[in-house]
């Protein structure tokens, strides 16, 4: 290239960064590469160092102080965006005998996971549900919500859960909004287990109206994921990617449980040596039970109950465990899919 072209080149940039603009031709692969380039990177969260600090944070401030005593668990490379996926938040909450977490609702959908401890309660938009490890709790978007633990001395004990919520994809929308409600603790209008009473047994009233596509039972309990998955291995062929692997859904529409989140509970028997396989929906992991190792990419991490770890988007991903393993999971496939972007490779 000529000194003249070259100054011309120059020049012509020079002039369109004045107006905002700048050349696609500089900017083509990065905008449009050949495969997912995710800023996001494989990470694990192990519990036995994690739990220490939600212990320390017991001890500074109350739950009521700090509206919800959470540890955001923050992606290496997504730094400063509270996000451990591009699209997706997560975090640990833990509530002590005697403390609520007072009753505010927003625009985000979010996800309990129960990792620790039985008998603290959520209630939702009027209805409670008690707390048990491996229970899949959805507080869907503008519900009111608190959640509540009993004294010590009528058995509470403390209790730690995941949060899940689509935070980031609500934010890059900016359709974020939150209020709190006039109460601490807001009305309990039905008994609980109304909610799958109604809708948990392939049965629904008659003339209820389905709004929403948030499913209506809002607990899926872990005994009774548990027995499906126990069921499910003795009666049919193990995937050589997956082994036994399930995905959460709104009984009254056959859809994903959540609009903007999939969940899924997962079963590796002993010994299970799992093949690679990729997707387009970064993953994070929640340990239920057993121990083994996980391949992400180049990464090769260990985990115990309860660690939590992230797979991020296009990553190649194989499991390999010791003993029976059952793993919670969540991403943002709903969304991929209404959108025609989910991509896998297996």
């Amino acid at each position: 290239m000529t000194d003249k072209k070259q100054n011309q080149r120059a020049d012509f940039y020079r002039r369109l960064d004045e107006q905002h603009m700048f050349p696609l031709w500089q900017q083509m692969h990065s905008l449009v590469p050949a495969q997912p380039a995710d800023a996001c990177v494989p990470a694990i969260w192990r519990y036995s160092q994690v739990r220490d600090y939600l212990a320390e944070a017991g001890e500074i401030i109350s739950s009521e102080e700090a509206v919800r005593r959470v540890l955001i668990l923050e992606n290496p490379g997504l730094s400063g965006q509270s996000s451990i996926t591009s699209s997706l938040y997560a975090g640990l909450q833990m509530l002590l005998p005697g403390e609520t977490a007072p009753s505010h609702r927003h625009s985000q959908s979010a996800l309990r996971f129960v990792m620790e401890g039985s008998g603290a309660f959520t209630v939702v938009d009027g209805e409670r549900t008690t707390m048990h490890p491996g229970d899949f709790i959805i507080t869907p978007s503008w519900a009111w919500h608190d959640h509540g633990n009993p004294e010590a001395e009528q058995g509470g004990e403390k209790v730690v859960w995941l949060d899940g919520l689509d935070i980031p994809i609500v934010r890059f929308f900016n359709a974020g909004f939150a209020e709190v409600h006039e109460e601490l603790v807001q009305p309990i209008q039905r008994a609980e287990g109304t909610s799958p009473a109604r809708f948990g047994h392939n049965l629904m009233p008659v003339r209820h109206e389905v709004n929403g596509r948030t499913s209506p039972i809002f607990n899926y309990p872990y005994a009774r994921s548990r027995e499906t998955l126990d069921i499910l291995l003795r009666q049919q062929a193990l995937d050589p990617y997956e082994g036994i692997k399930l995905s959460y859904r709104n009984p009254l529409t056959g859809g994903w449980a959540m609009p903007t989140i999939a969940t899924f509970i997962q079963l590796l028997p002993a010994g299970f040596n799992g093949l690679p396989s990729r997707s387009t929906d970064a993953t994070v992991y929640s340990v239920v039970e057993g121990e083994g190792v996980v391949r992400i990419g180049e990464r090769q991490f260990s985990f115990s109950p309860r660690d939590i770890f992230v797979v991020p988007s296009w990553a190649a991903v194989s499991f390999s465990v010791s003993s029976e393993t059952v793993l919670f999971s969540f991403s943002d496939r709903p969304v991929q899919e209404a959108l025609g972007l989910l991509r896998e490779a297996r």
